[in-house]
């Protein structure tokens, strides 16, 4: 597995050793021990999927609240994918930047995002799969998300009218919400 460390802090592009003949292929998405030969430690309790018929459909950016923030490791396992993180942890040297990388079936690369983090993506092809994994349980009472276009952020999402749920149509920007990540130096 090989792990790029992205402009934002804690967050990584894993690519994984992909073996193929004339068969197909096969790859290792996750394993904790190389992981952690990596300095990367977690343990994923959850796995999630989800499926976007329309190209140009945004989802997020979506976050746990305190104690049931979820890192998560996300790739796309049919279609392409922006996929973005952005760093809500106060203090962060990368407070309020935003990480962009482009998922797909093809390139099988994964994102591996830590607690503090909003997260979302947008489509860029019909029919899209897209595969999480997160290090603690969904809790409903601590879903929150921000305004996927809040100025105060500024991704660059390539796009002015995505589809999005009334739910995140309705996200409040990040000056009103929430948040209360706090940056740990590691040590």
């Amino acid at each position: 597995m090989n792990v790029i460390k992205t402009n934002v802090f804690d967050v990584y592009i894993l690519e994984p050793q992909v073996f193929g003949d004339k068969r197909g292929w096969f790859m290792e998405t996750w394993s904790t021990k190389n992981m952690e030969k990596a300095g990367l430690y977690y343990n994923f309790v959850q796995d999630n999927q989800s499926y976007s018929a329309t190209k140009g459909t945004l989802r997020g950016l979506h976050f746990q609240k305190g104690d049931a923030a979820q890192a998560k490791l996300v790739r796309c396992g049919r279609g392409s994918v922006l996929d973005v993180a952005v760093d809500l942890r106060k203090g962060s040297p990368t407070y309020k930047k935003w990480a962009a990388v482009e998922l797909s079936a093809e390139n099988k690369r994964q994102l591996l995002i830590p607690r503090g983090f909003a997260h979302g993506f947008l489509t860029l092809t019909d029919d899209v799969e897209f595969l999480y994994k997160e290090d603690n349980l969904y809790i409903p009472a601590t879903d929150r998300n921000i305004i996927w276009n809040d100025p105060e952020i500024g991704v660059n999402w390539g796009i002015q009218n995505p589809i999005v749920s009334d739910k995140d149509a309705k996200a409040p920007r990040l000056c009103e919400s929430d948040v209360d990540f706090v940056y740990e130096v590691k040590t």
